[in-house]
């Protein structure tokens, strides 16, 4: 049996370790190798990369998409799409979901993985139609959790839902690496007798139970796992790449993976991961193994920005009561699976309400838009006595939100005239209006210092 292996060091295991920091010049040199080691797929994009592009790394995300293509021939790219958010944190129409696909199809991009943080499939839907349109892959998602309202039942009818949609494969999201290795068993063999679409597993090493969990997925029929190169895997990233290859090896498993190009990409990434640690950008605690998670269900993308916000505030001693006021406010929210942008709004609601000392006495914009319903259905009820508080008397509503956004592209695309070299950057605006504009008029100046330099230099 062939198990299928995605590389996750570009994207996952770069945003879970240091809070996607990585520049393209800190790994172009490795791409070519990247595309020769047999792995089903290269994540490379989506996700957080987008916005530290355009925020921390001074780079045009979409320019790095076709860097990353132009080396990578033969290796599927991957990313990972947040459906009706984007990549963002709010829902935005269809006319710029379908242009956002489009354009990143264009780009290079062949496997998008969708999902929606609430599992609410209305708000996958056209970001899967497009991806299909664009003869690319649409894989979605189904982000794992557990609590009271969440079973394999449930989970067996989201499969059927994704299938009947047209996707190409399912993806189980266990963003925060809670997932046992009998709870893999069984969900993976519950998938595998609802669905005839190859069924994956996204899980991560916070806990210690991902390599388990990833060998009885894999004994229940799972078709591909998540794998980062092991100077890059264990804590909040995945499980190492060469240890999981090495182990189904044993059990005459097929990876399709090549050992020695596996040591040369490892040893690439031993003298960054020394960098990051000295520099303070790779923290211990997301490195080690934090069982509490169990608990909290923290992401580790999650995970690493909370600890560098509190940090920021001189509050990182509030760490722990932070954790322990997570599970609360998921509760009141009715059980929202903690990915993004649930696991953000969350999180800094929990870190909001201890800081202050009392729950809830401010509430975030994104908290009320989730009340309203602007994110979609909650999987389970929200605290009645929070939403009377927050909305007063207004109703939430049921409908899909998008249903009521205004197509937004080609207004832009006409405001930003003279502003946007393309169609891209329209995108990039749209999703990230004040750190894109930012990013423009800096980019705007290096090109002038540029043009100034070499007539100088003439």
């Amino acid at each position: 049996m062939k198990v299928n292996i995605t590389e996750t060091v570009l994207r996952d295991a770069n945003q879970s370790l240091i809070a996607t920091r990585m520049p393209f010049s800190d790994f172009e040199a490795i791409l070519e190798t990247l595309d020769q080691a047999g792995y089903y797929s290269l994540e490379c994009w989506g996700g957080a990369t987008f916005d530290s592009c355009l925020r921390y790394l001074n780079e045009d995300p979409w320019e790095r998409l076709k860097k990353i293509k132009d080396k990578v021939k033969k290796t599927p790219l991957q990313m990972l799409l947040r459906g009706q958010n984007i990549l963002g944190y709010k829902h935005y129409p269809d006319d710029v979901v379908r242009q956002f696909v489009a354009h990143s199809v264009d780009q290079g991009m062949d496997i998008f993985r969708i999902f929606d943080a609430l599992n609410d499939f209305r708000n996958i839907a056209v970001a899967v139609d497009e991806t299909l349109k664009r003869k690319a892959h649409a894989q979605g998602c189904i982000c794992y959790t557990t609590s009271p309202i969440h079973n394999l039942e449930k989970y067996a009818k989201m499969g059927k839902q994704l299938e009947e949609m047209g996707v190409a494969s399912i993806c189980i999201k266990d963003m925060a690496g809670i997932m046992g290795p009998q709870e893999a068993y069984d969900l993976v063999k519950t998938l595998k007798e609802s669905v005839k679409v190859p069924v994956f597993l996204h899980t991560h090493s916070t806990t210690g139970l991902g390599p388990v969990s990833y060998f009885k997925a894999v004994e229940a029929g799972c078709d591909g796992i998540d794998c980062a190169i092991s100077s890059f895997s264990g804590g909040t990233s995945q499980p190492a790449t060469e240890s999981m290859h090495y182990a189904f090896k044993q059990f005459g498993y097929q990876t399709g993976l090549d050992e020695k190009t596996l040591k040369v990409i490892n040893d690439f990434f031993k003298p960054l991961k020394a960098k990051y640690i000295a520099s303070g950008l790779m923290d211990a605690f997301v490195m080690g193994t934090e069982t509490d998670a169990l608990v909290y269900q923290v992401p580790g993308g999650m995970l690493s920005n909370l600890i560098a916000q509190l940090k920021a505030q001189n509050a990182i001693d509030k760490l722990d009561e932070v954790l322990a006021e997570t599970p609360r406010v998921r509760k009141d929210l009715g059980y929202p699976p903690l990915v993004t942008p649930m696991s953000q709004m969350v999180g800094v609601q929990a870190a909001t309400n201890v800081l202050q000392g009392e729950r809830y006495k401010s509430v975030s914009k994104e908290i009320k838009s989730y009340l309203r319903g602007e994110y979609g259905q909650a999987p389970g009820e929200i605290d009645p006595a929070l939403i009377q508080k927050v909305l007063g008397d207004e109703k939430p509503i049921t409908a899909r939100f998008a249903d009521t956004l205004a197509p937004e592209f080609d207004k832009v695309k006409e405001e930003l005239k003279g502003v946007a070299r393309n169609d891209r950057d329209v995108l990039s605006y749209i999703v990230f209006p004040q750190i894109a504009e930012k990013f423009f008029k800096e980019r705007e100046e290096r090109t002038a210092t540029k043009v100034s330099y070499s007539i100088v230099k003439k």
